[in-house]
């Protein structure tokens, strides 16, 4: 049986493990945070695991890990960091002809006068958002300049905390009325989707909000397909923003949970196993 190394035990490790272990896969939790770790006596060796479930997301504990486990990953340490930096990403995606919400990336420290600038042809409300932040922290909607300069202040202040290492952000348009998809691309093709719907004006299912399993228009479904071919992301969650009259995306993730399998297309976990398989050296 292949064994498989999950940096996670979290939902997707609980839904994981027993399909998987039908098609001939062991997987199995590294418990590498919020311990000590002898680098002489290390509690993992290379012989224990054959290929591992994406990248660590502490990037220093997962350097630590990976140089004890050596095995290659299904989203390894690059394809983290590339869709962690949301900037980059929407850039990325830009360049590629693939449609997304209009942004202006912001390296702080900047002069306020420079950002309204830059500003100046947005309509408010505009949405505030940290680079590389996750599960919605720091995102809020701004529906004025004063606003705005209220919000750069305070991330002024929070900036000046030295261990906070990225202190960009960015200003993007709000697309209103959109629905909120959250969809899933493996090894590049359509997975499966969630419709995601919160009390608010904010989506994130950390934040509260509810994810439905969906089916949703071919348009959500291949711009999905086009964001993680160009961002050559083999497990991608994208994060697809859908008016009917237009379609972006808004964030990917590298690091996506995987949902209950009522969620997905029919031989999902078939695929996922593939892909396993595909990784291993």
């Amino acid at each position: 049986m292949l064994s498989l190394a999950v940096a996670t035990d979290a939902e997707t490790l609980d839904r994981i493990r027993g399909p998987l272990a039908d098609r001939g896969i062991s997987a199995s939790y590294v418990n590498y945070r919020k311990r000590t770790l002898s680098l002489s006596d290390p509690p993992f060796s290379p012989g224990d695991f054959d290929v591992g479930l994406v990248y660590p997301g502490r990037l220093m504990e997962g350097g630590v890990l990976d140089a004890f486990l050596d095995v290659p990953w299904v989203n390894d340490r690059n394809a983290v960091l590339r869709s962690r930096n949301k900037a980059g990403v929407l850039a990325r995606l830009e360049t590629a002809g693939v449609p997304v919400p209009e942004t202006v990336f912001v390296s702080n420290p900047t002069d306020d006068a420079d950002v309204l600038d830059a500003l100046a042809g947005f309509d408010y409300p505009v949405v505030v958002k940290p680079n590389s932040a996750t599960r919605g922290v720091g995102v809020t909607k701004l529906d004025d300049p004063d606003s705005l300069l209220g919000v750069t202040d305070y991330l002024d202040l929070i900036h000046d905390f030295p261990a906070t290492d990225d202190t960009s952000y960015l200003v993007q348009e709000c697309v209103p009325d959109a629905t909120d998809y959250r969809v899933m691309v493996l090894d590049g093709e359509y997975a499966g989707a969630v419709e995601r719907r919160g009390s608010g004006w904010k989506h994130n299912v950390h934040r509260g909000a509810d994810a439905t399993g969906t089916d949703p228009p071919d348009r959500v479904k291949t711009l999905a397909e086009d964001a993680a071919d160009v961002l050559d992301i083999p497990l991608l969650g994208v994060d697809v923003l859908d008016t009917g009259a237009r379609t972006v995306v808004n964030e990917t993730n590298a690091r996506p949970t995987i949902d209950a399998e009522t969620k997905y297309e029919p031989g999902f976990y078939d695929r996922l196993a593939g892909l396993v398989r595909a990784t291993r050296r």
